[in-house]
């Protein structure tokens, strides 16, 4: 489904956001306001009134052909804290589920002059494939497509990886778990090799953590302590079971045993270290109930970081789609 390169794709001509597909090949700068404008976003959860103007009159469309209740929520909150209309479609009850096209389905909601697609697929490439072929002046948002990327979760991360430690550079970042299935990975890869971390190390069993991640700037780990020594973050991520073909694993009790994050094995990181997750949690098979509510863990700080992220991309996004019919506009 991938076609045309999504770097050049979500920018206008001035170098500024329209669509959000994937984290790759968005320079430093980019990633930076994304994290500065959030981080104007926070302080609105302790304001009585939550709103700002800044998508009046837009209407957002939560287009998600997979299940997430949590990502489709703190859109759904970011973009009414934006004072956007919203609408939530059902895809399980739509007209695609009943044969419609995507295409098809694409072109309805376009007459209904939607300005924003937030969407969420099984397929890798499905946002792409979207913002192709959606008028110019729809912005289309990526929240998650198959194995390929969750630029908004990794963008959360990022905010509050640098909220608890300051800044990237010098950090040592261990991502543990199911690296093959997981898009968050991908993302936060991209997003930490940007931002100028010293170390990246992808930590799972070899069936989980393909070599090629080496080639991306990853350190690759087979050995849980080797993995998380000396770290400052641990991002642990769930086992996608709904993703894996055949025996890619002995069992769960037996992955908690070698990659589970315990008191034992977070002892092995930095003291001040970080625990993260990217939800849903599994409790004993990824990390234990002690670490996860424990001290260390800023999980609930990754929920609440997320609403102002996604508010600070989808303000860029629907700015840069302005600023591109403007100058369009102008040239016509």
């Amino acid at each position: 489904m991938m076609r045309s390169d999504p770097r050049a794709l979500q920018l206008n001509e001035q170098g500024q956001l329209k669509h959000f597909l994937t984290l790759d090949g968005l320079s430093k700068e980019i990633l930076t306001e994304i994290l500065d404008r959030a981080e104007s976003f926070l302080s609105m959860g302790e304001q009585s009134v939550k709103k700002v103007p800044l998508l009046r009159g837009k209407t957002v469309v939560n287009l998600f052909f997979e299940n997430s209740t949590r990502t489709r929520t703190t859109f759904e909150l970011a973009a009414k804290r934006l004072s956007a209309d919203v609408i939530n479609l059902n895809i399980a009850t739509s007209a695609t589920s009943k044969g419609e096209s995507l295409l098809d389905t694409l072109q309805n909601l376009q007459a209904m002059q939607s300005d924003m697609f937030v969407v969420r697929h099984q397929d890798s490439g499905a946002p792409h494939f979207i913002a192709e072929h959606c008028t110019p002046n729809v912005a289309i948002i990526n929240a998650g497509d198959g194995r390929h990327a969750h630029p908004t979760q990794a963008m959360l991360d990022m905010l509050t990886i640098r909220r608890h430690k300051g800044q990237f550079e010098g950090l040592k970042v261990a991502i543990v778990g199911d690296i093959l299935h997981s898009r968050v990975a991908r993302s936060e890869l991209h997003a930490l090799k940007t931002l100028g971390v010293e170390e990246v190390r992808l930590v799972g069993p070899k069936t989980l953590v393909p070599a090629f991640f080496r080639d991306m700037g990853a350190v690759i780990c087979h050995d849980l302590k080797a993995g998380l020594d000396d770290v400052d973050v641990v991002v642990m991520l769930r086992l996608q079971k709904e993703r894996m073909a055949g025996a890619l694993l002995p069992s769960e009790s037996e992955f908690y045993r070698l990659y589970g994050l315990t008191e034992e094995s977070l002892a092995w990181a930095k003291p001040d270290a970080i625990v993260m997750h990217p939800g849903p949690i599994n409790r004993g098979v990824e990390i234990s109930s002690e670490v996860a509510d424990g001290d260390q863990a800023v999980i609930l700080d990754q929920v609440t970081n997320g609403i102002a992220v996604r508010m600070a991309v989808m303000s860029m996004a629907m700015s840069g789609q302005v600023q591109e019919q403007q100058a369009t506009g102008e040239e016509g």
